[in-house]
């Protein structure tokens, strides 16, 4: 490794010392297609394989260990190596490994757990649904609204209003829900009826304005929207707390309030997507009470079983709920996997240690705070723009030339890749940090120490050193 030639550790496993990694390069290119993934620059290269973890460390094939800057994929809230979780899925397996919730049948784990769910959740969710993924959750949410109108007599209120560079998953209808352009332009989407508005991006959209007044202009493209389309024919709007994979856009405090009066205002349905701020990520056990929101739904995953099992779920609000059970029948929805027990059971343990260990509350007052003095301080980096954070989830982008403001810094063009410079660096250099665009983020697992942050942003440092040393031999600073 480059930063640090102690780092490789001994493996757990003496099978990790003994792996082949070209070899595994090989056949993973000949057989597996990844996700979001570009086959053929990685047959090229040559996938990175990781064969083990502990805490908020990776190890991989070669023997490198690396700081998970992104707790896998926003979800490994608790780190790796709990052996509780996967103590209580191997019981589960031995008891009952698998059976459906079809046909008027439940089991332990699900109960238990819909439970538990309903009494962390914000007031007014009694109830949830199970799906295997958060992008079966969206799915799931834009059938709950399409049937809520329709039970109420109102099925003309079909339309569902999102954000451009939002993400909410990648089936069809979650595709169409997101705002993501280079999706869209891979397929007939969005679907009928989803429409999008722009996203409350300070940095992007803000000029001329305080946060305060950007919040609530932001706010008002929902009005707009509505007014637009026709209020009559309004279903839902939806949106993430803080955007994740479109690169931690936090929005300004006055926002979601703002919006909120909106839906209210009109009558339309609420939906919070927590596949990323659910579960403490946010120093709230859901995201919408940190931004001031009060959802009809709340689609959750990832951080639920801390991604040792796929689950997901929706939340679903008692006017919703009401609908559903009173005067529904059928709802003719729902997934083989809808309520696994044993990714219930890993969610159940999962949760607990997130109760135990108190790690929302040490969100909220310790690894949070900590984290965004921290990356604060890389704004006085030659190539930061403004840094900023929001309980463990943080971003900083990268400029050609800064400003003194953060309207005034100069982007570097977008085909030159400056970001994806930056990422390889910090693959090199030990630690995980995730390139959308220009801008580098991190949300990295929920039992990360502040002695671990600043050992994470020390590691930063050095590859904004890098990658400044690099993008100026190149010519780009101009």
């Amino acid at each position: 490794m480059a930063f640090e030639a102690g780092l490789c550790a001994p493996a757990r496993d003496e099978v990790d010392t003994r792996l082949d990694t070209r070899a595994l390069q090989q056949l993973d290119s000949a057989h597996f297609l990844h996700p979001f993934t570009d086959h053929g620059a990685l047959s090229t290269r040559g996938a990175r394989v990781m064969v083990r973890g502990e805490g908020i460390y990776l190890w991989d094939s070669d023997g490198n260990k690396t700081i998970d800057g992104m707790s896998g994929l926003w979800c490994v809230n608790v780190g790796y190596g709990r052996t509780s979780i996967t103590q209580a899925v191997a019981r589960q397996m031995d008891v009952l490994p698998f059976y459906n919730t079809f046909f008027n049948t439940t089991n332990v784990p699900a109960v238990k757990l819909a439970e538990k769910l309903a009494a962390l959740a914000p007031p007014g969710f009694e109830h949830v649904f199970f799906t295997s993924s958060g992008s079966e959750a969206n799915d799931t949410a834009l059938r709950m609204v399409w049937r809520y109108w329709q039970l109420m007599g109102q099925p003309e209120r079909h339309v569902v209003i999102s954000r451009r560079n939002a993400y909410h998953g990648s089936t069809i209808a979650g595709a169409s829900l997101g705002g993501m352009a280079g999706m869209h332009a891979q397929g007939a989407l969005p679907i009928p009826g989803i429409h999008h508005i722009e996203q409350p991006n300070f940095a992007e959209h803000g000029r001329g304005l305080s946060e305060t007044e950007f919040g609530l202009l932001a706010a008002d493209w929902l009005e707009q929207k509505i007014l637009e389309l026709g209020p009559e024919r309004v279903a839902a709007f939806i949106g993430e707390p803080v955007q994740g994979a479109g690169g931690v856009i936090i929005p300004p405090q006055t926002y979601w309030p703002q919006i909120q009066r909106i839906c209210d205002k009109y009558g339309i349905l609420l939906v919070s997507d927590e596949v990323i701020c659910g579960f403490g990520r946010l120093g709230t056990w859901f995201g919408s009470e940190r931004m001031g929101m009060r959802p009809d739904l709340i689609p959750f995953a990832k951080g639920v079983t801390s991604g040792y099992v796929p689950l997901g779920g929706v939340l679903v609000g008692e006017r919703v709920a009401r609908a559903l059970i009173e005067r529904g029948g059928d709802f003719n929805h729902g997934f083989t996997y809808s309520g696994h027990p044993v990714a219930c059971a890993a969610a159940l343990e999962n949760l607990r240690i997130i109760e135990d260990e108190k790690l929302v509350d040490k969100v909220a007052r310790e690894t949070g705070p900590h984290l965004k003095a921290a990356f604060a301080r890389l704004a006085d980096h030659p190539l930061v723009g403004h840094a900023e954070s929001i309980g463990m989830t943080a971003g900083l982008n990268l400029v050609r030339r800064k400003g003194a403001t953060v309207h005034d810094c100069e982007p570097f063009a977008r085909a030159l890749g400056a970001g994806m410079v930056c990422r390889q660096h910090m693959f090199d250099n030990g630690v995980i940090m995730r390139a959308v665009g220009d801008r580098m983020i991190v949300a990295p697992p929920l039992v990360m120490s502040c002695a671990q942050i600043d050992e994470m942003v020390e590691r930063i440092r050095v590859c904004l050193d890098l990658t400044l040393k690099d993008v100026v031999g190149r010519g780009w600073m101009g």
